[in-house]
C-alpha cells in the first residue's frame, strides 16, 4: 500500500485555514484521492484543556501547554493520522506541530526543541502551507466571523508568532500569501500541491 500524504495548514487565526482545507479536500477528491481532514488541538481530553483555558482568557502555564499539546498530538497521530496515512489516504490538518513551534515559541519556549520533541513521534509533513496575511487583517477577519478573541489573539503576541512562522525554513515549508480572494489563495495552494500528486 502506498503511504498517503500529510498536508498541514498553518497561520494565525483568521487566515482562512479551515476554508482552504475544505476546498483542497474537494479538489483532491475530484482527483480520485481519499481524504481525511482534522485539526489541532483536537477535541480529545488534552486538546480540550488547552482550548478551554484559552477561551476563558487565561492561558495555562507554558510548560503545561507544551505537555498537554504533546499528549494531544500523540493521541491524534496514533488514532487518526498514522492509520489514514497507512491506508494511503491524504490527511489535511488545520494546525500541527509548526503551530506549537510558533505559539509556544512566542511565549519563550525553544522553537527547535519543540520541533525535536514532536518529531520523535509525529510524522514530518509532506508539505506545510503557511497562509500569510498581516496580523491586523487576520484579527479583523476572525472578528467578522462573530467570534470572541481568545487568550492567544493579542496583537503583540500574534506578531511574535508571525515572526517565528516567517523564520521557519524546513524543506517542506511553503509560504502562501493569503490576502487575496479565497479562490485566488486556493489556486496558489493547488499549484504547490501538484508536486505531491
Amino acid at each position: 500500500m502506498v503511504r498517503g500524504k500529510l498536508i498541514v495548514f498553518e497561520g494565525v487565526d483568521g487566515t482562512g485555514k479551515s476554508t482552504q482545507v475544505g476546498l483542497l479536500k474537494h479538489y483532491l477528491e475530484e482527483q480520485g484521492r481519499e481524504v481525511v481532514t482534522s485539526f489541532e488541538p483536537t477535541h480529545g481530553e488534552w486538546g480540550r484543556r488547552v482550548r478551554a483555558a484559552a477561551a476563558s482568557g487565561q492561558r495555562l502555564e507554558v510548560h503545561k501547554e507544551v505537555e498537554y499539546l504533546l499528549r494531544d498530538r500523540r493521541e491524534h497521530v496514533q488514532q487518526v493520522i498514522l492509520p489514514a496515512l497507512t491506508e494511503g489516504k491524504w490527511v489535511l490538518l488545520d494546525r500541527y506541530y509548526p503551530s506549537m513551534m510558533a505559539y509556544q515559541g512566542a511565549t519563550g519556549e525553544d522553537v527547535e526543541e519543540i520541533r525535536r520533541l514532536n518529531e520523535t513521534f509525529a510524522p514530518v509533513p509532506d508539505m506545510a502551507i503557511w497562509l500569510d496575511i498581516p496580523v491586523q487583517e487576520a484579527l479583523k477577519r476572525a472578528q467578522n466571523r462573530g467570534r470572541e478573541r481568545d487568550a492567544f489573539e493579542q496583537v503583540n503576541f500574534l506578531q511574535a508568532v508571525a515572526r517565528i512562522y516567517a523564520a521557519m525554513d524546513m524543506p517542506w515549508w511553503r509560504r502562501i500569501p493569503a490576502g487575496g480572494g479565497v479562490m485566488e489563495t486556493q489556486a496558489l495552494i493547488r499549484r504547490e500541491i501538484v508536486t505531491c500528486l
